[in-house]
């Protein structure tokens, strides 16, 4: 058997200069507020300090301006907002050596195999309405608990732990996401990924 290929990297501070990396800032019909660049996130402080991560793939970026104009063409005045995007391979382990052993490491993907935020090929997503307001997706960004996960939407609508609007809502964003290319996960509804994860990690370089 064929030796594995080594992965191939690029240094974060190296991005602007990349021919296949997009800033966020040039994707039209979206909003951005990356979480992890302030302190309103699940660790309460500044995880990309000192780090640019407003960036996509362009394969990525160009699929997040197709979701955009889908939604903003059937549900006029609505718009995407971008809560995280690149995310660097030296944050995600420094996440992961924060909470490794923790309930909250289900909800980030062991470094030692790789985010697909770290390729530029993921982003998390929500709505903003036409008022500026944040969509009530019955859960929180980042929130890790059952109420997160999209998978649960039919029980947790039965069971009234999810009103019919916050699925609804749900709904509409994984409808907008998916007219881009984009793929959800069962645990986080706010979390999609563009094209298949081990082709990925396989044939992409890993932003460090």
């Amino acid at each position: 058997m064929a030796p594995e290929r080594p992965l191939a990297t690029v240094r974060c501070e190296d991005i602007a200069v990349h021919p296949d990396f997009t800033p966020l800032r040039s994707v039209r019909g979206v909003q951005v507020d990356l979480r992890y660049a302030g302190t309103d996130n699940f660790a309460g402080r500044v995880l990309y300090r000192g780090l640019d991560c407003a960036w996509l793939r362009r394969e990525a970026a160009e699929g997040l301006e197709a979701s955009a104009a889908w939604l903003a063409s059937v549900r006029p005045g609505w718009t995407i907002l971008v809560l995280d995007a690149l995310r660097p391979q030296r944050v995600q382990q420094a996440i992961w050596d924060d909470i490794a052993g923790t309930p909250a490491q289900d909800y980030f993907a062991d470094p030692a195999r790789g985010s697909i935020h770290s390729f530029g090929m993921a982003v998390d997503v929500t709505l903003l309405s036409p008022q500026g307001r944040e969509s009530d997706m019955g859960s929180g960004f980042d929130e890790m608990s059952l109420r997160s996960h999209p998978m649960l939407d039919a029980e947790h609508l039965a069971l009234g732990v999810l009103t019919a609007a916050q699925v609804a809502e749900r709904g509409w964003l994984h409808a907008a996401m998916a007219r881009g290319g984009f793929f959800g996960i069962p645990t986080e509804w706010w979390h999609f990924d563009h094209g298949d994860r081990d082709v990925v990690r396989r044939t992409l370089p890993r932003v460090d």
